[in-house]
């Protein structure tokens, strides 16, 4: 079987992160790949230097990031995809370590893998590492429990026969938020996935905006995510309530109180212990802070706390 592959970044308004990302593609290990550059309708169109392996593709308008992917996907000539933030890198060995995987996995096929993500600060210092899962065809990604040592947060490192992608639909463009947790809902439960405990991609922290900020995405992401895969999250009701527990944190983080009490009562109903537990943590943290910052001040400094009359 041939072992070619296609590199997809999805861009949008990103030039210079762009030109680093693209570099890191077209210096890939792997001989036969190719790099597809889908530009999501950028105010200024993306111009690139000229490689024989390289395409660039570009949308009338913004679609957003689901969109994109899938235009990459119709564009793929290769035989497995992979696919790369604009502000992110891949290191050389990215697709080789993929495919001599896949060539020597024993898991039911098909088989997809993710490798390791090294997540670098602006300043350039590696701050985390991430090592992914392997799970059986017939599981659900992030809902599974978590293996000892390994993240689901290594999604973005996905390489997948262009085939089993295409085969259930590709990425669903009514999300514009948590588009890689809702197509591993899709993919792992008629797909393998290997996870390869070695560093391939580099995600980069910057101080540009990300869709998964935006509050209002998320939530609406969430609640369509909640909604179309109802029965995988009522067949993992521990993993449900872990995930929507960090959602109504995320909201009450973001002056959401409202929505964040609302995504809570899901955790709890979803299953009250975990979101008992996860509540008792989160009070427990937010004591622990408070108390270390009165430990802080200076001396002499006046209490910041209200005092009774």
């Amino acid at each position: 079987m041939p072992r070619t592959a296609t590199v997809v970044i999805p861009t949008y308004a990103r030039l210079d992160e762009l030109r680093e990302a693209v570099d890191s593609a077209l210096a890939q290990t792997l001989g036969d790949s190719e790099v597809v550059v889908v530009d999501d309708g950028s105010p200024a169109p993306v111009r690139l230097p000229s490689h024989p392996r390289l395409r660039v593709v570009r949308l009338p308008r913004n679609r957003g990031g689901a969109a994109a992917r899938n235009a990459g996907l119709h564009e793929a000539r290769g035989r497995y995809v992979t696919y790369l933030d604009d502000d992110d890198r891949l290191l050389p060995h990215h697709l080789e370590v993929a495919l001599d995987g896949l060539a020597e996995a024993d898991l039911p096929p098909p088989v997809a893998s993710l490798s390791g993500t090294a997540v670098i600060s602006p300043a350039g210092a590696q701050v985390e590492t991430r090592l992914p899962p392997t799970l059986p065809r017939g599981a659900h990604f992030s809902l599974e429990p978590p293996q000892d040592g390994r993240s689901f947060a290594t999604k973005s490192t996905l390489v997948v026969e262009v085939d089993v992608l295409r085969s259930i639909g590709g990425w669903d463009e009514a999300f514009r938020s948590r588009v890689h947790t809702e197509l591993f809902l899709r993919l792992n439960p008629v797909c393998s996935i290997l996870g390869i405990p070695m560093v391939t991609y580099e995600h980069r922290i910057h101080g540009g905006t990300r869709v998964s900020d935006d509050p209002d995405r998320r939530e609406e992401s969430m609640m369509r995510l909640l909604s179309k895969h109802r029965a995988a999250f009522a067949e993992h009701p521990a993993r449900h309530a872990e995930l929507t527990f960090h959602q109504a944190m995320h909201l009450w983080q973001g002056g959401r109180p409202r929505a964040a009490l609302a995504m809570w009562v899901r955790s709890l109903r979803a299953h009250p212990a975990t979101a008992g537990r996860r509540t008792a943590h989160a009070a427990r943290d937010r004591a622990s802070y408070a108390l270390a910052r009165r430990h802080r001040r200076r001396p002499g400094q006046p209490a910041t706390t209200r005092q009774t009359p």
